[in-house]
């Protein structure tokens, strides 16, 4: 079965897995623990307690206390990855087929009802098909509180812009159920993200203050992610290599931010100046990880710092250089 971002998958050991990325080895899923099987976890299962993990330092402490044969060097990614086999994969959850279970149910807790009336909202109003829609998280597995937020997917790229045009005018409708963040939910949400991704607060609001994949429906927080339909994906394992030159801190101006709402997400640079670190013409910046969509827009000056990767395209026997965000606390990007 094919796994992209935004599935989940229960491995044989009872552990529960987030999908990253959409390309994976053969055999094999990129996937990180989000879900582990805890006797004093507040997360009950049909079968186990779970306590819930969110940082990668977290994640991989955990697997290599546990499951180290999981973590794996990837020569294709050049770096160490989360990678489990598919005859350990007890079972996929699909984001389309909880939401469509949750259309079918006829008894359903807060969480699921608020979730349910957000996702009809936005098929409505964006008039995209019930089958271009889900819901994945906790959610997505029923290891929610009532306390959980509401992690919405959409797949494909005109689905994709509808439902965010859709969220943005809702959102600066005076009575609408879709808000943003106030600023004291904003210091709320730093306090959540400082742990992974280290950035001064005034730098931090001046970027999710206007961000719409996030806000609050009702009085129940969201984080939508968009990601490209299967027939938009051509790359395959192996075709396209990455490899890690070094560090760097640059300046550079948007050039084009067209895929800044996606996940992964990208923004093509201009008038890149390298600050500190590994002297490479960076044509490009990227990540995996859904706090950088948004991040910026076009013709913006950014100060970003991250991981240098040589992009090598041997379908177009092409190299470029890019600058990945996401791996490490000290990976950000804010406007300049």
């Amino acid at each position: 079965m094919k796994a992209r971002e935004g599935d989940i998958l229960a491995a044989l050991n009872g552990t529960i897995f987030d999908v990253k990325g959409l390309v994976h080895p053969p055999g094999k899923v990129i996937a990180f623990p989000r879900f582990i099987p805890d006797s004093r976890g507040n997360r009950r299962g049909e079968s186990l307690k779970y306590t819930k993990v969110y940082s990668l330092s977290e994640r991989f402490q955990f697997l290599e206390q546990k499951y180290p044969h999981y973590t794996v060097y990837d020569s294709v990614f050049d770096e160490k990855l989360c990678e489990v086999p598919s005859e350990d994969v007890k079972r996929y959850y699909k984001p389309v087929d909880r939401l469509r279970e949750l259309r079918q149910s006829k008894e359903l807790d807060s969480l699921e009802r608020d979730a349910l009336e957000f996702m009809t909202l936005l098929k409505n109003d964006a008039n995209v098909p019930w089958n271009t829609l889900g819901v994945s998280g906790s959610l997505l597995v029923k290891l929610h509180t009532p306390k959980s937020d509401i992690d919405p997917i959409v797949y494909g790229s005109r689905n994709c812009c509808r439902v965010y045009h859709t969220l943005e005018s809702l959102m600066h409708e005076t009575k609408s159920q879709v808000k943003a963040y106030s600023i004291e939910e904003l210091r709320e949400l730093f306090k959540f993200r400082i742990r992974d991704t280290k950035m001064p607060f005034k730098d931090f609001v001046r970027t999710e203050s206007r961000k719409i994949l996030q806000g609050k429906f009702e009085d129940r927080e969201y984080f939508i992610r968009f990601l490209k339909g299967w027939n938009e994906i051509d790359e395959k394992y192996g075709e396209i290599r990455y490899k890690n030159v070094g560090y760097a801190k640059i300046k550079a101006i948007i050039e084009n931010d067209s895929e800044a709402i996606f996940t992964p997400c990208s923004y093509r640079i201009t008038n890149v100046e390298i600050l500190e670190g590994a002297l490479f013409p960076i044509e490009e910046i990227a990540s995996f990880r859904g706090r950088f969509c948004e991040q910026a827009r076009k013709d913006e000056t950014i100060i970003a710092q991250g991981k240098v990767e040589k992009v090598t395209d041997n379908r177009q026997n092409k190299e470029s250089f890019r600058l990945l965000l996401g791996n490490k606390p000290s990976d950000y990007m804010i406007l300049g």
